[in-house]
């Protein structure tokens, strides 16, 4: 019997990855396109919609099948996943009206949440929705194109987001995972699994948002258009789709309550699946992809996307070299690191260099480099750039382990896996073990299988395990776990002591 091919991709914040496996599970083939993230001032972060989105799906599609020689008749299915949640107006046949506008790392939006939160109330929206308002959700942002944009959102038949916009192009039909309309905080009810009539109330009509389904469903099939446009077969069926980090979670075995996902990307993201809905102001709740199952989550603001900073703009050398020929530009850093003590010699970071998401959700929180002297070197910096993310990540397993969900399970997955230094960082700081996959393919991989599923491939997600294999459990060391927890006892004490000074200094931007 001939094989069944499944095509996943995903689009990133930096870039976007795809991939073809046969129902085994076996990677066929896997391409990646680089993309801008666009910063057009302080605070906002948004990407071309036509150009990356939708631009780097086609792109994506016709090299895999290219280079697989794969005919587009043997794919069986089509899974999308994107980063999450996004906030994108657009016209009546589909087409984008502006810039399409980032999740939590975007942060215009901060006026916007104290006004819901007065007219709705904080304790009434979070008791109907199961979430807080904070940057990552997509209501205020919808709202602040309704007041500083207007002719735009009056415009608008949809406001849609990223893996959305995909999906609209290749099947007609605006359609949404119930995880994703999660973060459309407070238009969706956590509860009852759809559109808020009472929170879309003064924000948006329930009508002009995506309809609602789960991301191992079936939403549509190509169309001739788009059949035409990236050498899809027609009538090829598309998933509803998902966030990029929840594609992922699923990729490395993530699936059933107990599991939790750590993820090392542009953010650090994290997933914790339940059996039945659980709540904290702290962190997310949402639903996840499969019915009968939820999930916290959590995510910090920067995390790949700091230490890209690092390397950009503090190591201008190294990236030089790696250019000319020379060591990979992370990896010299890494060097530079590696040996310097716990606690990088009394030097503590906050990570917050675009705010921060869960579990402070502060916009106007800001970086610092507290203890900073004479004797520190860049390997310093480095290293405690990657405590301080260490740090963060405890915290949410504190917050966890407060209202006793904390997981069974974790699993590393991400880019920042390839940092062996930082994922012992974060073990010995958090005290908590991490199993690591031997080979991941990343959030494509997870979108293939969830195509599967929607095709009647894989009729259950516990058959994701047999695509898995791991090879390292990364164990935490007792002794620099004890000095740690002095280390972050003061990475506490310093947001809380200054937190009223960086939203001072924000005032005077």
């Amino acid at each position: 019997m001939e094989k069944t091919y499944l095509l996943g991709i995903d689009i990133g914040t930096y870039e976007s990855k795809g991939v073809l496996v046969d129902s085994e599970g076996n990677l066929i083939t896997s391409a990646f396109q680089p993309h801008d993230l666009l910063i057009p001032r302080q605070g906002w972060a948004e990407h071309d919609p036509e150009k990356t989105w939708w631009g780097d799906f086609v792109l994506l599609t016709k090299t895999l099948l290219a280079k697989s020689q794969i005919s587009s008749k043997d794919i069986a299915g089509i899974g999308v996943s994107a980063i999450a949640p996004c906030m994108l107006p657009v016209d009546q046949q589909g087409n984008p009206l502006r810039m399409g506008v980032l999740y939590g790392v975007d942060t215009r939006a901060y006026r916007e949440i104290d006004e819901l939160n007065a007219r709705f109330g904080k304790e009434n929206l979070f008791a109907k929705t199961g979430n807080e308002l904070s940057s990552q959700a997509v209501g205020p942002k919808i709202l602040w194109l309704k007041k500083n944009e207007p002719e735009i959102y009056h415009k608008a038949a949809k406001f849609t987001t990223a893996s959305s916009f995909i999906i609209s192009r290749l099947t007609g039909k605006m359609v949404i995972d119930h995880l994703t309309a999660s973060f459309f905080t407070p238009l969706y009810d956590f509860y009852k699994g759809t559109w808020s009539n009472e929170f879309c109330e003064g924000i948006v009509e329930p009508e002009r948002l995506p309809e609602i389904g789960w991301a191992c469903e079936k939403a549509g099939t190509v169309t001739a258009e788009a059949a035409r446009i990236t050498g899809l077969a027609e009538g090829t069926p598309v998933n509803f789709g998902t966030a990029d980090a929840s594609a992922e979670a699923v990729s490395v075995g993530v699936v059933k309550p107990g599991q939790m996902m750590l993820m090392y990307g542009s953010t650090i993201f994290m997933y914790l699946v339940t059996s039945t809905p659980k709540v904290d102001s702290r962190l997310w709740a949402a639903r996840y992809l499969f019915p009968g199952t939820s999930a916290f989550a959590a995510g910090t603001a920067t995390s790949g996307s700091l230490t890209r900073w690092f390397r950009d703009k503090l190591s201008p050398d190294l990236v030089a070299a790696e250019k000319s020929g020379g060591e990979n530009a992370y990896t010299a850093l890494i060097h530079e690191a590696e040996n310097i003590s716990a606690g990088s010699e009394g030097l503590v970071v906050l990570p917050y260099f675009s705010g921060e998401r869960t579990p402070i959700n502060d916009p106007l929180a800001r970086g610092m480099f507290f203890g900073l002297t004479l004797a520190h070197q860049r390997g310093h910096l480095f290293k405690a750039v990657l405590e301080g993310m260490g740090y963060g990540v405890r915290q949410h397993f504190d917050v966890m382990d407060e209202i006793s969900v904390k997981p069974d399970d974790v699993i590393a997955v991400g880019g920042g896996t390839k940092n062996p230094l930082w994922l012992q960082v974060v073990s010995d700081i958090s005290g908590i073990p991490q199993r690591v996959p031997a080979v991941t393919f990343g959030a494509s991989f997870g979108d293939a299988f969830l195509a599967g599923m929607a095709v009647g491939v894989h009729s259950s997600y516990n058959q994701i395990t047999s695509w898995i294999k791991y090879d390292r459990l990364v164990k935490p060391d007792p002794m620099k776990h004890d000095l740690y927890s002095k280390y972050y006892q003061i990475y506490l004490d310093l947001y809380q002591k200054n937190k009223d000074l960086m939203s001072e200094l924000h005032s005077l931007i």
